[in-house]
């Protein structure tokens, strides 16, 4: 079988789990802090916080940045749910914003529309308390346009960077914005199974993460104190351990996707389908390579015709407001959001990963577009 994905573990990662449970210390000590050393020196921040996945990563940012009931928080279409159900978690309200319809990230356009709406009306204003933008599939937003907006009304930005450590846009690494938020699923470029990590420069922010993630104690005094009402978001040392091993091989990790992108790029060139696009300054990690199918094919058949030469697909993520949560919650309907309605139901995501040959890409782009004479 062609896999969807296949995480890049071998036998350094083994040894070094197997170490930190010999030794019986298993939670918060120094390995996750090497590890949380090992991203801060890796994408230029000050400080990095691990938690135990990157939904509690997005939950204490938001937290950290004091949104809470009846707040509105404005955030992508288009994401895995985690990225809306966190700021309804803190009691808020998500303002969801339509995508480019070329990177399926947040259209800074349509930002720009919601935020003049937001913020002339006195009420309103008085709620938005983020801004949300995520890194589609390993590519990072237009963060310095969304930065730039934001700074007009003096709102944090919350980067959902899931998907995309070691991205860069002009040479700036994601996460390094304002807040950014990681993901260590095995779906990722490295994995410690579940894990994820907060990173930012604020050093008041970095504070508070690191009691909420920590039953709320005070991550500076000499001896236990509480501060403050907090969870149980800490990563495991045998985690971290892995995250540090897994951290030498990112370079190369990212490297083949991209290679693998490339030869995805060119096979797709003369077909009905559609590749990714990269904009100029964009350097994307290809947490997944995710295409766009001819309009009015039918994704499930072409799903189900790959699934029977034995080639895992899937789609590519979540219309949020759509979800039926969030859909009967706010009263969503079709066209609210008409560009994530088109690319959701069109997005198609193809196997993708190191160990990923030449000859199986072949495959998988003749059977992808046979499928067409099917579907």
């Amino acid at each position: 079988m062609i896999r969807l994905t296949i995480p890049s573990i071998d036998e350094a990662d083994f040894e070094a789990v197997e170490a930190v449970l010999k030794t019986g210390f298993l939670v918060q000590g120094k390995h996750v802090a090497d590890f949380e050393s090992a991203i801060a020196d890796y994408i230029g921040c000050d400080h990095a916080i691990a938690v135990s996945n990157c939904t509690a990563a997005l939950h204490l940012a938001l937290l950290a940045y004091g949104v809470r009931a009846d707040d509105l928080v404005i955030v992508t279409a288009y994401s895995w749910i985690s990225t809306a159900n966190v700021i309804a978690l803190c009691g808020a309200q998500p303002v969801f914003v339509d995508i480019d319809p070329q990177t399926f990230n947040m259209d800074v356009e349509q930002l720009e529309i919601t935020l003049k709406r937001l913020m002339g009306n006195a009420e309103t204003a008085s709620r938005v308390k983020a801004i949300v933008p995520v890194d589609a599939f390993g590519q990072v937003a237009n963060m310095p346009a969304i930065t730039e907006l934001a700074s007009q009304y003096n709102l944090p930005v919350v980067e959902d960077a899931a998907c995309a450590l070691g991205a860069t846009w002009d040479g700036k690494q994601a996460g390094t914005w304002d807040v950014g938020c990681f993901s260590f699923h095995p779906r990722k470029a490295i994995t410690t199974g579940e894990g994820g990590i907060i990173t930012t420069n604020n050093r008041e922010i970095a504070d508070q993460l690191r009691s909420l993630r920590n039953h709320g104690a005070d991550p500076n005094a000499n001896s236990v104190d509480f501060i403050m009402p907090g969870y149980n978001y800490r990563l495991t040392e045998f985690q971290a351990a892995m995250g540090i091993t897994q951290m030498q091989k990112l370079d190369r990790v990212i490297e083949a996707r991209r290679t693998r992108a490339r030869i995805y790029d060119n096979l797709l060139a003369n077909t009905p389908y559609f590749a990714p696009h990269v904009p100029s300054g964009s350097n994307p990690v290809y947490q997944s390579y995710v295409v766009l199918i001819p309009e009015n094919a039918d994704r499930q058949a072409i799903i189900n015709h790959l699934a029977k030469h034995d080639i895992q697909s899937t789609i590519g993520t979540y219309h949020m407001p759509m979800t039926t949560y969030f859909r009967t919650r706010y009263g969503y309907q079709t066209g609210d959001f008409p560009v994530t309605d088109d690319v959701f139901a069109r997005s198609l995501t193809l196997p993708l990963h190191e160990f990923l040959t030449e000859d199986e890409q072949r495959t998988v782009v003749d059977v992808l577009c046979a499928a067409l004479d099917t579907a």
